[in-house]
């Protein structure tokens, strides 16, 4: 398939990243030579700008997915190209989740800002591995506007209680998803890597463009199923794993590079 037909869509930790959040010369190489072919690849992910900046700006100078899919970002312009917050509603499930579990850490992520009510150890690492600094403040002092997701974070163990807690109760009006062993995100309704992607080809007036989507965990699935051509690495979760098309090598083999050359061979 000739590359300039295609808008491709990748998520970035344990899919275009590597274990230790590198990325390897040979997707590298392989994302320019898409690019020179008049491919159009971006990235969906559920950081937030200062966690995807660096990343995003080595791979594309095309806006990218941020937030989960409630916002499409332009780095290039430092600009929200289109957003989506949380209903006010929601806003309160942080603490009542947090009083059901004391030891969950919580985070906050609105346009430019990142809050932190609730800190454990599993927030301490997370923040630290990508030199983030918060600003630490209780739920009532946050902002009462420009939420676009929030999160929980703890072990696996806990997550896996939280979620069956959040399942179990009157927590409507938005979407819930696993976006990793350890975190448990809120998002705002009708909102995923899928939608965030629709606005990107909207925005970019490519809608006649075949569309690629790579990724490996439960936040990656709706748009790895919609899109023409789905992708996941081997290290993807076995459902992910199923809901693709093609499955290629892992995260930290070049999964990115074997996507492209499957693509140029279509």
């Amino acid at each position: 398939m000739d590359f300039k037909n295609v808008i491709f869509v990748t998520d970035l930790d344990g899919t275009l990243l590597t274990d230790d959040k590198r990325l390897l010369d040979c997707d590298l190489k392989a994302i320019e030579r898409f690019r020179a072919g008049g491919g159009i690849i971006a990235a969906a992910t559920g950081r937030g700008i200062a966690m995807a900046k660096r990343v995003v700006e080595m791979i594309t100078d095309v806006p990218s997915v941020i937030f989960n899919g409630a916002a499409v970002y332009d780095f290039s312009r430092n600009e929200f190209l289109w957003r989506c917050e949380i209903a006010k509603r929601a806003y309160d499930y942080v603490d009542i989740i947090a009083r059901a579990f004391p030891n969950i850490g919580a985070e906050v992520l609105c346009e430019r800002a990142i809050y932190v009510p609730y800190l454990n150890e599993v927030e301490k690492t997370h923040l630290d591995w990508e030199q983030i600094k918060p600003e630490y403040l209780g739920v009532s002092e946050i902002p009462k506007s420009g939420w676009l997701k929030f999160l929980f974070s703890g072990e696996p163990e806990l997550i896996d209680k939280v979620e069956r807690f959040i399942e179990a109760g009157d927590f409507g009006g938005v979407h819930w998803i696993r976006s990793g062993p350890l975190f448990y995100e809120c998002l705002p309704e009708g909102v995923d890597k899928w939608s965030g992607f629709q606005h990107l080809i909207k925005l970019l007036h490519d809608e006649e463009r075949f569309t690629v989507a790579a990724g490996d965990y439960n936040n990656d699935t709706a748009m790895i199923k919609n899109a023409d051509l789905g992708c996941a690495p081997i290290n993807a979760l076995e459902s992910v794993r199923d809901a693709a098309d093609l499955v290629v090598c892992d995260n930290n083999s070049g999964a990115i590079s074997e996507i492209i050359d499957y693509i140029g061979k279509i």
